[in-house]
């Protein structure tokens, strides 16, 4: 089986907000929704877990009965960072086996395609694990202070990473085990708790259009997205 792990725990400070931005609405829908929606039309994937923040579990229950989330079976807490965040929503899947696949996803990426989500699948299926990436296309600089640089970094070596991120089950939870007992506790999503504990991440097919809302100009780019999609569905 094939469980998603959505990840909604955030408070949105960077957006400026006084509610979580997985909760804004946008075109009268939470954006959660928008990629809850995106989980529970794909048949690959049997249920949902989500990761809320603390006080939003009732309004998240209430919103995936307005919209016919149905494979939302699990609604845990989130933690004090992302890798706690994570770990508790593995914990929260009931019944999964050693080889299920569980892919970990951002609430706010609502826009992940069927592609990228089956991608990441039979990625990790093969391989063990999945991270969704893309090219890096900018001209990339290093720098330590973040004032200046006299160095750049050939960007044919880099990949900017995305979600859904998979791991198996026995190993995903073995991982988090592991990295207690080394002492690692903050780290910042599952691809560099991967490296950080000497494992080999394998790539799967990402987007540009597969964008995080972080900021408000990320909420215009999601907009317009959106407006694009829909106009292309009515001229079929």
């Amino acid at each position: 089986m094939n469980y998603a792990v959505i990840i909604a725990g955030g408070s949105g400070k960077r957006m400026g907000q006084s509610i979580p931005k997985q909760f804004l609405n946008i075109n009268d829908k939470p954006i959660i929704i928008y990629t809850l929606e995106a989980f529970q039309k794909e048949p690959t994937i049997d249920a949902i877990c989500v990761v809320c923040i603390e006080g939003w579990e009732s309004i998240l229950t209430a919103y995936a009965e307005q919209f016919n989330i149905t494979k939302l079976k699990w609604i845990v807490n989130g933690g004090k960072n992302g890798q706690e965040s994570i770990y508790n929503g593995l914990k929260g899947i009931e019944g999964a086996k050693e080889d299920d696949i569980i892919l970990v996803h951002d609430a706010i990426r609502p826009l992940v395609s069927s592609d990228i989500i089956n991608d990441c699948i039979m990625t990790c299926q093969k391989h063990g694990n999945a991270i969704v990436t893309i090219p890096c296309n900018e001209a990339m600089l290093y720098s330590e202070n973040g004032l200046d640089s006299e160095k750049s970094i050939d960007r044919s070596t880099l990949k900017r990473t995305q979600t859904p991120q998979a791991v198996k089950y026995k190993d995903f939870i073995k991982l988090h085990e592991d990295a207690l007992k080394a002492g690692i506790t903050n780290s910042i999503a599952t691809c560099t708790l991967l490296v950080e504990m000497g494992h080999k991440i394998y790539f799967s097919l990402g987007s540009e259009k597969n964008v995080k809302l972080t900021t408000v100009e990320d909420i215009d780019i999601f907009q317009a997205l959106l407006y694009t999609k829909r106009n292309s569905f009515l001229k079929r």
